[in-house]
C-alpha cells in the first residue's frame, strides 16, 4: 500500500456464476486513492466499472458474485477479510457510494427526513432525535437544496432528478466519510443540473478533504473533475495516469480510440467504437 493512500486496491478479482457456469469479471484491477484527491475509473458500459465499486464495498449480489482474489487495503485493513458487521459498520461511515440513479436508491414510501434520520440512527448514535433533524436540515442547506424545511417532509417523486441526487450526496455525505464512491451520479441528469453537481461536489471535496472514485464514461467529466484516471476495459485496467497527462499523451490504443471520440467543433462527427469482441492485436494483454 502506498503510504499516502487512503484505500488501495490490489489485484481484484471478481467472478460471477450465470446459467452458463463461472464468468469472471475483473483480471487482477489494481489502484490507489488518495485523501483530497479524485480518481476517474473510466471506459465503456460492461467494462467492470461498477462491479469493482461493489467489490470494494461488499455489496456483489449474493450469492451469484463474489470476490476470488486481491486485496482492498482501507488505511492498512483488508476489508475483504472483515467479518460482516464490521464491514456493515464501515459502510455509509467511513466509505460512502452515490449511485447512478436516485429514483432506484431512495426509498419511494418514506420522506426524504426520515431516510436522513435512518442514516444517522445508524452511524451517530450520539444525537439525539432533535440534533438528527437539525443535522439533516444543515445536509439539505449545504447540498444547496432550496426551501430544505418543506424537502424534508416530501417524498422523492415530489422532487426533481437534480434534488433527488442532492438528496443523495447529503445521505453519502453526512457521517462525513473518508471515501465517496461516485457510481456515474449525473448520468441521468440534463448538462445544466449535471454541471451543478460536479460544481457541488468539488466544492464539498475542498471544504471535507474525502477522496473520491468517480465512476464515468464521459471523459468531459473526468476533465472537469479528476486528478488521476484508471482507464479499464474488459475487467482489466489497461492504462492509469496523472489527467492531464492521460489527455495530452495517452499511452494506450484503447485510451487513443475513447479521446477520439470526445466531440469538437473542428472535426466530423465520430462513429461509435467497434472494438468487440476483444481484438488482440491491439490488446496484447489479452492474448490467452
Amino acid at each position: 500500500m502506498s503510504s499516502d493512500a487512503i484505500l488501495s486496491v490490489r489485484e481484484l478479482e471478481t467472478e460471477f456464476m450465470t446459467d452458463d457456469g463461472t464468468s469472471k469479471i475483473l483480471h487482477g484491477v489494481s489502484f490507489d486513492v488518495f485523501k483530497g484527491q479524485t480518481l476517474g475509473l473510466v471506459g465503456e458500459s460492461g467494462c467492470g466499472k461498477s462491479v469493482t465499486a461493489l467489490s470494494v464495498l461488499g455489496l456483489l449480489p449474493k450469492p451469484y458474485g463474489y470476490v476470488t482474489g486481491g486485496q482492498v487495503l482501507y488505511r492498512g485493513t483488508d476489508l475483504l477479510q472483515l467479518p460482516a458487521t464490521e464491514m456493515y459498520a464501515m459502510r455509509g461511515n467511513r466509505i460512502s457510494i452515490i449511485f447512478q440513479d436516485p429514483m432506484t436508491a431512495l426509498n419511494p414510501v418514506y420522506s426524504v427526513g426520515k431516510q436522513l434520520n435512518e442514516v444517522l440512527e445508524l452511524h451517530r448514535p450520539e444525537l439525539n432525535k432533535k440534533d438528527r433533524m437539525a443535522f439533516s436540515l444543515e445536509m439539505l442547506n449545504k447540498v444547496r437544496i432550496p426551501m430544505p424545511d418543506k424537502r424534508l417532509k416530501e417524498y422523492p417523486h415530489n422532487l426533481s432528478g437534480g434534488m433527488r441526487q442532492r438528496v443523495m450526496i447529503a445521505m453519502a455525505l453526512a457521517c462525513r466519510p473518508d471515501i465517496l464512491i461516485c457510481d456515474e451520479p449525473t448520468t441521468a441528469l440534463d448538462v445544466t443540473v449535471q454541471a451543478q453537481i460536479l460544481d457541488l461536489m468539488i466544492a464539498l471535496q475542498e471544504e471535507t478533504d474525502m477522496a473520491m472514485i468517480f465512476i464515468t464514461h464521459d471523459l468531459s467529466v473526468v476533465a472537469e473533475i479528476c486528478d488521476d484516471v484508471a482507464v479499464m476495459y474488459g475487467g482489466r485496467i489497461v492504462e492509469q495516469a496523472n489527467v492531464y497527462d492521460l489527455f495530452d499523451s495517452p499511452q494506450h490504443p484503447y485510451t487513443e480510440r475513447l479521446l477520439g471520440l470526445m466531440p469538437s467543433l473542428n472535426n466530423e462527427p465520430k462513429q461509435p467504437i467497434e472494438i468487440k469482441p476483444i481484438d488482440p492485436e491491439l490488446f496484447p494483454e489479452f492474448k490467452g
